[in-house]
């Protein structure tokens, strides 16, 4: 796994133990406050533009702020974005990532358009957050359950006609050494069920950020890079693993041109 690069100065101000300690409690009080304070805004957003935004566009879109206000109090991060930019954020796109950490969430919701995102059932249930999630219309999902499976993918769906992208973690969990995992087939059925394009994301540098198992930050310069969308125009559900292989293919070549 290489980091991505953080200055000497930086990494020896920062990167000790004490620093770290006390700036990760700041952190994670700093990010508490922010939500407090979110809850209200967006359910006043939601209510106000319920009538006209069936898709509830802008509600969530205000949700990912909350993770940019953070990264702005957080000097143990440093979030970056890069590659193309989308033209219109209201033409559906399937947007996929690998997927890294739990921090790939706030990172790649510094990307400045909306999209909901599938997300297992114990996010959810996070206190404040998993309200937040409701209300931006995010997407539930139970793993191994099949009923939650379909009603997952009708969400999705129902998202893509109401003109919002989806986002989908094609590996299913994040990654363990840091190498990308193999690919299902769900995302990719999906885009050629809607002809939507296919949006490939790769993020660098989420894992090494916060740590499975710990609470404590650290010291990271992260990135995810857009990458040019892929077309599904004419492709049945045939197609899928040929879909799916070129798409991960694309993703493991530039993620490792960004490590390198």
């Amino acid at each position: 796994m290489v980091r991505m690069a953080v200055s000497p100065m930086r990494r020896r101000l920062l990167g000790n133990n004490v620093a770290r300690t006390l700036l990760s409690v700041w952190a994670w009080f700093v990010i508490g406050i922010i939500v407090i304070i979110w809850v209200p805004m967006v359910a006043i957003v939601l209510a106000v533009t319920l009538p006209f935004d069936k898709g509830r566009y802008w509600p969530g879109w205000l949700f990912r702020r909350l993770c940019v206000v953070h990264n702005w109090f957080n000097p143990l991060w440093r979030f970056r974005t890069s590659g193309i930019t989308i033209d219109d954020p209201r033409r559906p796109y399937v947007v996929i990532s690998n997927h890294e950490s739990f921090v790939d969430m706030l990172l790649i919701s510094h990307l400045p358009w909306e999209m909901k995102w599938l997300s297992k059932e114990s996010i959810f249930k996070i206190p404040l957050v998993g309200w937040l999630m409701t209300m931006a219309g995010d997407i539930r999902l139970i793993r191994g359950d099949k009923k939650s499976i379909v009603s997952a993918m009708r969400g999705c769906n129902d998202r893509l006609g109401k003109r919002v992208s989806v986002m989908l973690f094609p590996e299913g969990t994040r990654t363990r050494d840091g190498s990308l995992g193999e690919f299902k087939d769900g995302a990719f059925r999906i885009a050629i069920e809607h002809q939507a394009p296919i949006l490939p994301l790769v993020v660098n540098g989420t894992r090494e950020a916060l740590q499975a198992g710990s609470w404590k930050m650290n010291v990271t310069d992260a990135e995810v890079r857009v990458l040019e969308p892929i077309s599904t125009e004419g492709l049945t559900k045939d197609d899928v693993p040929a879909l799916r292989d070129r798409v991960r293919e694309i993703v493991l070549r530039e993620l490792e041109a960004m490590r390198s």
